[in-house]
């Protein structure tokens, strides 16, 4: 079982994991051996909460593909375990983060001496430019 929060989890079966070569540079041993690890999750068939699914599904990340499936490699580490992990918990990081809703923003007007100040900035901004411009007669 992999616990997502309190009252979410999956079960092992759900992620199907890839080992796949890392790449760039690191020598003969890592061109040899898989060491980077690949979560993919299929958001529509897991048992994810219907407003876990919707929420994935709405959420602007390059991990999630426009199929539905959320795809996390890691190739961090030259450790396949170390990269498994890391994964993994990049994976319940995504999922977990649907859930926490963001406050409501509330509108304000800026106050009188908020208005104020800005406007006599603005005044002396436009003031030292004026001096810059004045050019003598001679």
């Amino acid at each position: 079982m992999i616990k997502i929060s309190n009252s979410v989890s999956l079960q092992e079966n759900e992620i199907e994991w890839q080992f796949i070569r890392s790449s760039g540079a690191g020598g003969q041993h890592i061109n040899k051996v898989s060491t980077a690890a690949q979560i993919i999750f299929d958001i529509k068939a897991s048992s994810l909460p219907d407003f876990y699914k919707q929420a994935l599904l709405k959420k602007a990340d390059h991990r999630i593909t426009k199929s539905g499936k959320v795809i996390i490699k890691c190739q961090q580490s030259r450790s396949q375990d170390f990269n498994r992990q890391t994964a993994l918990a990049q994976f319940i990081e995504l999922i977990a983060s649907v859930a926490i809703t963001q406050k409501r923003r509330i509108a304000t007007k800026p106050t009188k001496g908020s208005q104020r100040r800005r406007v006599d900035a603005k005044k002396q901004k436009g003031a030292t430019k004026a001096l810059r411009r004045s050019k003598s007669d001679y």
